[in-house]
């Protein structure tokens, strides 16, 4: 009978866990996007220039290396603004790129394809029983993947390699929304920061791939 109750109570414990990270992951989420949205504004506004590759990879890598350094403290959200209001900047000036170049419906359609992207993902890895562990494989090979083609575009320059190394992004993205919003739900990711991180990080993908693939159709 006590092992009955430890039990229950166990498992009421851990289903309480789950839906606090799950809560807190969706709210800093939403207020990261937000955050996103005004640096991005803000450097639209300002006409800020375009990082260049050294700028955006140690921006970028430095600081998801200190927001997961701190995840477990306080300056873990800080870093995780810093992180995503850096992604917001780089974002700022390819927006006006296809604003001058007359395709602002492209933004408006990679915008709505982000969306439905995420919430199709995260709909699917909240009420399917199939068990998702299999794309921790496929992701680490597709991860392989997409850094050799990143690295080969760098020097080939190819519009049919980078449209297909869009493609894969978003593959790659949706699949990481997948393992991470299922592993929130069964335990398996119990830092919220973390989970934002990885959710934020895959949205941004697909929204940049999304605005590539839409851009080159439209580019006759």
């Amino acid at each position: 009978m006590n092992n009955q109750m430890f039990s229950q109570t166990h498992t009421q414990e851990s289903a309480l866990q789950t839906n606090k990270v799950l809560r807190n992951t969706y709210f800093l989420l939403s207020m990261t996007l937000l955050w996103s949205a005004v640096v991005a504004g803000v450097s639209m506004a300002m006409n800020l220039p375009r990082p260049g590759i050294i700028i955006m990879l140690v921006g970028f890598y430095g600081l998801l290396f200190l927001t997961e350094k701190n995840r477990n403290n306080n300056m873990g959200l800080v870093f995780t603004f810093l992180f995503t209001g850096f992604l917001g900047y780089t974002i700022g000036p390819i927006l006006n790129m296809y604003i001058g170049a007359g395709m602002g419906d492209v933004i408006l359609t990679a915008l709505g394809g982000t969306a439905l992207s995420f919430m199709a993902a995260s709909a699917y890895a909240l009420t399917t029983k199939r068990d998702l562990s299999f794309l921790n494989g496929v992701l680490m090979a597709g991860f392989v993947v997409l850094l050799i083609g990143m690295v080969a575009n760098i020097f080939l320059q190819m519009p049919l390699l980078h449209l297909a190394m869009s493609g894969m992004f978003i593959l790659f993205s949706t699949g990481a929304i997948l393992l991470t919003t299922q592993s929130i739900i069964r335990g398996g990711e119990t830092n919220y920061i973390s989970a934002t991180i990885t959710l934020y990080v895959s949205i941004y993908n697909i929204f940049i791939s999304l605005l590539s693939i839409l851009g080159i159709m439209r580019d006759d």
